[in-house]
């Protein structure tokens, strides 16, 4: 079996916190800044996906008679195309 080594590049941000992480002590190298880092992400990631499923699965179990209708589209993404238009530094859409 053999091994087969991968090559990342990063941008300069990017490897200036693994960097910075080596610095502080949280990791003896880089490279173990930047696998902890992402095996840290990918957890939070499945934590953040099992909550939600669950949320989903416990919401499908409520009678249709429980379910609450949403009004519209643009009032449904209200809060968030104002977030994004927050972000722009300009004024939100009514799309």
């Amino acid at each position: 079996m053999g091994v087969h080594k991968q090559s990342v590049s990063f941008t300069d941000a990017a490897f200036a916190y693994a960097k910075e992480l080596v610095d502080r002590g949280d990791y003896p190298n880089v490279s173990a800044a930047v696998s902890g880092e992402l095996a840290r992400a990918r957890a939070a990631r499945e934590r953040d996906h099992m909550i939600l499923e669950a949320e989903v699965r416990r919401r499908l179990q409520l009678p249709a008679d429980q379910w609450e209708p949403v009004s519209t589209a643009a009032e449904f993404t209200a809060d968030a195309r104002s977030f994004l238009a927050e972000l722009r530094g300009g004024e939100a859409s009514q799309a």
